[in-house]
């Protein structure tokens, strides 16, 4: 009797402790578990690199019931502390349970017992109702980051907006720039001719707005009257961004929509 219930009671215990002694991960909410450590935990008689390979022949699946892995870690090796890779598996709750199973001892008898019960509080409504808080609170932490780092962009988009001003389009790329678009003068201007904004056809409308750009109200043309010395004049055609241009482009570039490859 007295030798039987210090069987118990070392059972209780290691049930007790058994969190510490098999660590369960967690991985986009799905309980995890480590084949080394089961291994080394229910005192399997074969090398694990030969049992793992064993327990994997009951019908398990790569990639939906375990995934291989290699692990740095820290062992005595003839009296002395050596760092060493070794191959591990991080393994679903189900596989971990039925391996428990296969052992047929009094260990793997405790670590499904512990499985089923960390299962069952995993399920509880508590915990879930728990998890789904965890997960909303995440999700609202990725908004308010992702609304930091778009607010600078929304603010220029809303004063480009309200602009009544023409401005050269090597002015727009310093903009641009200044607003996180990784683009300059000579990028821009190929992006808008790629793109059928500006005539690509070499002569002399070259990088002037296309009819299409125009009807759209994206530029306009400033023309400027140079005198020369013997006499003759010229005319100097510049092409400027409207502030409805602005606006479009911003929307394009910064949204990336029809600009996302602007910078190719």
């Amino acid at each position: 009797m007295q030798k039987r219930w210090r069987q118990l009671s070392t059972s209780n215990y290691e049930r007790r402790h058994m969190h510490e002694l098999i660590k369960v991960t967690y991985n986009n909410d799905r309980p995890l578990v480590s084949a080394r450590e089961l291994h080394e935990f229910v005192g399997a008689g074969a090398d694990y690199r030969h049992w793992f390979p064993r327990m994997c022949e009951y019908g398990f699946t790569e990639g939906s019931d375990f995934n291989v892995v290699k692990n740095d870690r820290v062992q005595n090796e003839g009296g002395r502390m050596v760092s060493r890779t070794v191959d591990d598996a991080i393994m679903s709750l189900d596989m971990a349970k039925e391996i428990c199973m296969l052992q047929r001892n009094e260990k793997g008898k405790l670590a499904r017992q512990y499985f089923l019960q960390l299962e069952k509080d995993w399920n509880s409504p508590e915990k879930v109702m728990a998890r789904a808080l965890q997960i909303a609170d995440r999700r609202i932490h990725k908004l308010e980051e992702q609304a930091a780092a778009d607010r600078p962009k929304v603010l220029f988009a809303d004063a480009v907006s309200t602009s009544k001003t023409s401005i050269l389009i090597g002015e727009m790329a310093k903009l641009l720039k200044q607003n996180g678009v990784d683009v300059g003068q000579n990028r821009l201007f190929d992006w808008l001719r790629s793109k059928g904004y500006l005539i690509r056809r070499r002569g002399s409308d070259y990088n002037m707005p296309t009819q299409r750009a125009m009807e759209l109200g994206l530029f306009e043309i400033k023309e400027t009257s140079i005198a020369h010395s013997d006499g003759h004049t010229t005319v100097n055609k510049t092409p400027k961004v409207t502030g409805r241009g602005q606006q479009y482009f911003v929307s394009k570039l910064l949204g990336n929509q029809d600009g996302a490859d602007y910078g190719k």
